[in-house]
């Protein structure tokens, strides 16, 4: 994918979460969020990834109804000014439902865990600890900057980072 493909999927979902947010009136539409779009390198066609939140029966109709309001929505995006505005085609993104239903089951894993009296060995914390960014020329433990390293190695030295010491230094 071109990066000049890249910046139009991005121009076209915000554009178009706009016009769903402010210009489809329709009572079917709930509450809908535009995940992505992918368009083909011709411009020709446009995929618009949708999530719904609601039940089966609210998902369906909230479809239904954004499929009826794309012509709609493509005629407004000719205010972009573009060459071609692409066809646009509607697909759901369940990823939410999918990542619901897995904190679902890792809860009931948990329970079952817990109701079973196995013991696990290591406490499971809310917020895990990140790690912290490091430079690459310094290493990510502050003792280990004088241990010595194995061999065959060479620690590796920003050539910028280098120039400027040797210009302090007066070289």
């Amino acid at each position: 994918m071109s990066e000049r493909t890249r910046r139009i999927d991005h121009l076209l979902q915000e554009e178009i979460s706009a016009i769903v947010q402010r210009e489809v009136h329709d009572p079917r539409v709930g509450f809908v969020t535009i995940t992505s779009v992918e368009t083909t390198p011709d411009l020709r066609h446009a995929t618009v990834y949708v999530s719904v939140i609601g039940d089966e029966a609210q998902r369906a109709a909230t479809m239904e109804a954004l499929g009826r309001a794309m012509p709609f929505v493509r005629h407004q995006l000719g205010a972009l000014r573009l060459k071609r505005i692409p066809q646009l085609h509607l697909r759901e993104d369940d990823s939410a439902q999918r990542g619901t239903r897995v904190m679902q089951l890792l809860e009931q894993v948990e329970a079952e865990l817990e109701g079973t009296g196995e013991h696990v060995d290591e406490p499971v914390d809310d917020t895990p600890e990140l790690p912290t960014p490091t430079s690459m020329n310094e290493p990510a433990d502050p003792d280990a900057a004088d241990a010595p390293l194995p061999a065959g190695y060479r620690r590796r030295v920003d050539r910028v980072s280098l120039r400027k010491a040797r210009k302090r230094r007066g070289r």
